[in-house]
C-alpha cells in the first residue's frame, strides 16, 4: 500500500512541476499593460485584452455590455467545454488589409462572483486555442504576477527579460510598442519557437505591403547584432514624400526606415519591427537612441531583393 502511495504522490509531484514550469515559461513570454480598467497583454505576436463587467453572466448583458465588438446572439451559441466553468467561445477571420487575415477569439466566461470577463485574442496568425484555453482561467483566477506588467510613467521598460532605460518623454503606443520621439520606435513580441516568431514577422511585412501607403525605395537585407546575436534583418525604406496624413505632420519625416528582426533571446525568440524617420536623431552608429538600446549594424553591407 505505502509503495502505491509513493507512486500517486511521485506522479502527482511530476504533473504539478510540469504544470509549473510551463506557466513560467508563458510568464517569461507573456507582457501586459494595466489600462482604464483593461488588462492588455502581448504573447507569442497575439494582441490579447481582458475587461470585468460587474453585471450577472448572461447573452443579454453581453451583448449590453460588448457592443462595439460586433458580437451577436446567434455567436452566443457554444463555449469551450475544457474549461470547467461557464462561457460563450466566438472565432472570427477577416482580411484587413486585402490579403492579410486577421483571426480573433473571444471568450465570455463567468468569473467566481458570476460576473462577466470578456478576453479578446487578436492575431495576424492562425488562432492558438491551447495557449487561450492557458491562459483564460489564469485572468480568471487574478493570477497573472505583477511582474508581467509594465507602467506607464517608468523610465525602464522589460525588453523579453532584459531591463533597459528609456526617456521620459517615451510613451506606449500599445503592449511591447514604445516609441520616443525623435527617438525611434520599437514593438516585439516573444514566441516559444523561431517558426512562430518568423510568421509574426511575415505577416507584419506583407501588411505593411498590402496597405500601399509610401513608395517602397529599398527592401534588403543586412547583417546585425541583436541583444548579442549576430542575424540577419530585413530593412525596408518607405518614401512618403507627397503625400499628406496626421502621421507625417506628427513626425515631419519623408523617409520611414524600418528594420524587422527574428532572434534567439534569453531562452525564447524575439520579432522585433524596429523604425524610425530621416529627420529623427541618428548616431554614428546609423540608428536612433532607442533601436540603439537592442540593436547595432555588423556592416554597412546589404543585399537588394526588390
Amino acid at each position: 500500500m505505502k509503495k502505491v502511495i509513493l507512486i500517486v504522490v511521485s506522479v502527482m509531484l511530476i504533473a504539478f512541476a510540469a504544470f509549473a514550469q510551463n506557466e513560467n515559461q508563458l510568464f517569461s513570454r507573456l507582457q501586459g499593460i494595466y489600462s482604464s480598467g483593461t488588462d492588455f497583454f502581448n504573447v507569442d505576436g497575439i494582441e490579447i485584452n481582458s475587461q470585468t463587467k460587474a453585471e450577472e453572466f448572461s447573452k443579454k448583458n453581453i451583448l449590453k455590455h460588448f457592443s462595439k465588438l460586433k458580437i451577436k446572439e446567434k455567436d452566443l451559441m457554444q463555449g469551450d467545454s475544457t474549461l470547467g466553468f461557464r462561457n460563450f467561445y466566438v472565432v472570427k477571420k477577416y482580411e484587413e488589409p486585402k490579403g492579410v487575415l486577421n483571426s480573433v477569439s473571444f471568450y465570455f466566461v463567468e468569473n467566481k462572483n458570476n460576473q462577466i470577463l470578456a478576453v479578446t485574442f487578436a492575431s495576424l496568425m492562425a488562432t492558438n486555442q491551447a495557449l487561450e484555453r492557458q491562459l483564460v482561467p489564469l485572468l480568471r483566477d487574478g493570477a497573472i504576477p505583477p511582474r508581467v506588467f509594465n507602467s506607464f510613467g517608468a523610465d525602464s521598460i522589460n525588453f523579453a527579460g532584459r531591463r533597459i532605460k528609456i526617456g521620459r518623454n517615451c510613451a506606449w503606443r500599445g503592449v511591447n510598442n514604445m516609441q520616443c520621439p525623435s527617438y525611434g520606435q520599437m514593438s516585439w513580441s516573444v514566441h516559444a519557437t523561431s517558426e512562430s516568431a518568423q510568421q509574426d514577422i511575415d505577416t507584419q511585412v506583407a501588411r505593411i505591403f498590402n496597405q500601399k501607403k509610401g513608395k517602397t525605395v529599398l527592401d534588403t537585407t543586412a547583417t546585425v547584432i541583436f541583444e548579442g546575436v549576430e542575424v540577419p534583418a530585413r530593412k525596408i525604406v518607405y518614401d512618403f514624400t507627397g503625400i499628406t496624413s496626421l502621421l507625417l505632420t506628427m513626425e515631419g519625416g519623408k523617409r520611414l526606415n524600418i528594420y524587422f528582426v527574428v532572434a534567439p533571446v534569453r531562452n525564447n525568440y524575439v520579432s522585433c519591427v524596429m523604425s524610425f524617420w530621416d529627420t529623427d536623431q541618428i548616431n554614428k552608429s546609423g540608428l536612433p537612441p532607442l533601436i540603439e538600446r537592442v540593436m547595432s549594424l555588423k556592416s554597412n553591407s546589404s543585399n537588394p531583393t526588390h
